[in-house]
């Protein structure tokens, strides 16, 4: 860059500034400033013959005007005129005003254009440094359209300085961000990419960034770029801090240049070639030797730079997933950092770890620092940090440690913030599903799931344990017997009452034999909950008592009592009052085999694939990546390969309800509690978890029930 002589040094424009920051109030301001855009205004209309300093000086108060929030509205033909000076200075403020100020749909942008092809062509490359930081940036369409052809030849020329091959990468990056359809560089292809081999630093780091972008848009076309790529980061990370002075930055070599490498280098899978890969690996390896070794400075910019470095490796490593040898020691070295007092460090270890939980060659050793992330969860400040540890628990679940990773989740769910709990669920109720050694497990933890977090706890997952228990056969009677004593408590969450009565109208009769929860009982427990529900629960509460009226003959009397009460008859929502009378009139008009065909135990549930976990994929994709290669590979242990029966849909939060009468005639069993099994028949799946709680019920045919006797 040229040396600005002592004559380019704009007193006036000092004085002005002086003046500005001089100004008691904001009214003074707004007078000097006032006064000073009427003596430019002036200026530019008067003196015709104005020379390019006071041209240089005005467009630069005008600039300033427009940085402390006044708009500008004159001044640009003046700023545009600076382009054709010879002057460094004075063209300097013409780009720098147009970059600021001048909007690309101006009717300037041409002049200003052909001005940018003048100094683009020029020999000064300071000149056409100045042209091409402009460009780059306005970036619009027009540009990319107007010099998208001519920057690829300023990079590959053999006359460009350096400094103008930089700028040109740059440029040429913007451009093809702003248009990338319409910007196609197959035939400088092999030219940009031998810039990697540039005797220049500079050149090579923009260089790199420009390939990384063009490499992620068209891989074929820069393949050639991963042996270059290779050989540059081999040069850096074994080259000595004194080969790399200039370019070291607190005794790391070329940080930034490493960063972009190994970014580059995760475009591709790994390298076929011997000679390539080899090295490649011994560069990696060299990169976690480093990381080992005794500080070379105590400033915290020599952490920063070697650690940038260090985790792009270990991303490297994970995205090539095939030597185990770096993966264990990837692994290994980010256990370290989970104590590190630095808070991001412990963010970032955490962060790798998930990513390190899918590799089948470094998962048991993501497992040995179990207790550390489970230690973090509970003493951890940063809430941001707790959850990557939710996340790492989560991906490092496995048969063997699921009951303790799961019993530590549900107790930080207590104290876990507000933010995660509903995502803290879901992963919960997937792992103890997916890990349930034995249903007695499964159904406890969920319904411990719906105590401690009740609130977060979703349609999906307690549909999910009325499913599971409705096709295991040896789960229903323990099931109804936990659930009846979790209702038992004063305080019942509504999910909870949801639960025991669905369980209970399908399996009371199972620990009906006990007097402690003999018909009557149950009837009485759900039905002190009726009035502390939302209508819909109360729904499903009265289909519950229809249902008690099959299983238990001797307590009919009781439970038509309540339905018939005018409470229930007369209510104001209109669902709980057909509910009462057409369940009345069920129970009274039909004969006992016509109310045990039609409400029979409901059929098991077809398998499909879990709702839940489309759920958790919906709220965080990252998370699923871990059990959803396993998810192919086998199927739960407490579902089975069922039929599909065609059951009518009475959820009234998402459907209009037909009345009974229009099911009387069914011969398949109807789900008069809300969870309606679907009419599609069961598809051969693979899928390890299930839904069987979708939503395509048949339409029954149509029978009134009210016209028969």
């Amino acid at each position: 860059m040229p040396t600005v002589a002592r004559t380019d040094a704009m007193r006036g424009l000092a004085v002005f500034i002086s003046d500005i920051r001089n100004c008691k109030s904001k009214e003074a301001e707004s007078r000097r400033i006032n006064k000073e855009l009427a003596n430019i205004r002036s200026k530019f209309k008067g003196d015709k013959t104005l020379d390019g300093y006071s041209k240089k000086k005005y467009v630069c108060k005008l600039l300033f005007i427009f940085l402390l929030g006044h708009d500008i509205d004159f001044g640009h033909m003046e700023a545009v005129n600076l382009l054709g000076s010879n002057r460094y200075t004075e063209k300097q403020i013409g780009y720098l005003f147009i970059s600021v100020l001048v909007n690309a749909r101006s009717d300037l942008m041409k002049l200003i254009v052909q001005n940018m092809k003048n100094d683009i062509s020029s020999s000064k490359p300071v000149h056409v440094n100045l042209a091409l930081h402009c460009i780059a940036n306005i970036g619009s369409l027009e540009m990319a359209e107007a010099f998208g052809p001519e920057i690829p030849k300023l990079i590959v020329s053999p006359q460009a300085s350096e400094s103008v091959k930089q700028s040109a990468a740059l440029c040429l990056l913007r451009l093809f961000r702003t248009s990338k359809e319409s910007m196609t560089y197959a035939d400088w292809a092999s030219r940009v990419i031998h810039l990697l081999n540039d005797h220049h630093m500079g050149v090579v780091t923009a260089a790199s960034s420009l390939i990384q972008a063009l490499a992620q848009h068209s891989p074929a076309e820069y393949k050639g770029c991963v042996a270059l790529a290779v050989s540059r980061l081999s040069r850096i990370v074994t080259a000595a801090y004194t080969d790399l002075q200039d370019y070291s930055y607190y005794f790391v070599p070329a940080p930034w240049l490493s960063v972009k490498l190994l970014r580059l280098l995760q475009c591709y899978p790994v390298p076929e070639e011997p000679a390539v890969r080899g090295r490649l690996v011994e560069c990696l390896e060299t990169i976690l030797n480093k990381c080992q070794e005794p500080p070379k400075s105590k400033k915290v910019q020599h952490s920063n730079a070697k650690n940038a470095v260090l985790f792009e490796a270990i991303n490297l490593i994970i995205h090539i997933d095939s030597e185990p040898n770096l993966l264990v020691r990837a692994c290994n070295q980010l256990g370290q950092f989970l104590q590190h007092r630095e808070t991001n460090l412990r963010y970032l270890a955490l962060e790798s770890m998930c990513l390190l939980a899918n590799s089948e060659f470094s998962a048991e050793a993501v497992k040995k620092h179990r207790e550390t992330v489970i230690n973090a969860l509970k003493t951890e400040r940063d809430v941001s940090v707790r959850q990557r540890a939710v996340d790492l628990l989560y991906a490092m679940c496995d048969k063997t440690n699921a009951e303790e990773i799961v019993a530590e989740m549900l107790a930080y769910l207590k104290t876990a913030d507000y933010a995660i709990r509903e995502e803290m669920v879901l992963k919960v109720a997937i792992l103890s599903e997916k890990y349930a050694s034995d249903y007695t497990w499964y159904v406890d933890t969920i319904l411990q799931l719906i105590r401690v977090a009740g609130d977060y706890v979703s349609e999906e997952v307690w549909h999910r344990v009325i499913q599971i228990v409705i096709n295991r056969d040896d789960a229903q009677g323990y099931a109804a017997k936990t659930v009846f004593e979790n209702l038992q408590a004063p305080a019942c969450h509504e999910n909870m009452v949801k639960v025991g009565g669905y369980i209970l109208g399908e399996f009371g009769n199972l620990i009906a034999g006990d007097k402690r929860s003999s018909p009557l009982i149950q009837f009485n427990l759900l039905h002190s909950k009726f009035h502390l529900c939302s209508p819909s629960t109360r729904a499903l509460l009265l289909s519950t008592y229809v249902k008690f009226i099959n299983l238990f003959p001797e307590i009919k009397s009781t439970v038509q009592n309540v339905l018939k009460n005018p409470n229930q008859l007369r209510n104001a929502d209109v669902e709980l009052q057909q509910r009462a009378l057409e369940y009345s009139q069920l129970s009274s008009i039909t004969s006992q085999d016509v109310l045990a065909t039609v409400l029979e135990e409901m059929p098991p549930f077809p398998e499909r694939e879990s709702s839940i976990l489309a759920k958790l994929k919906k709220k965080k994709p990252s998370s699923t990546q871990t059990h959803e290669k396993e998810q192919k590979e086998s199927k739960p242990l407490i579902i089975k390969s069922t039929s599909s029966p065609t059951a009518n849909n009475h959820n009234s939060e998402t459907k209009e309800k037909p009345t009974l009468a229009q099911v009387a005639t069914q011969q398949q069993s109807v789900d008069l509690l809300g969870l309606g099994a679907p009419a599609a028949a069961p598809s051969a799946t693979n899928d390890l978890l299930v839904d069987v709680l979708a939503d395509t019920s048949a339409e029954p045919s149509v029978v009134d029930f009210n016209k028969s006797t």
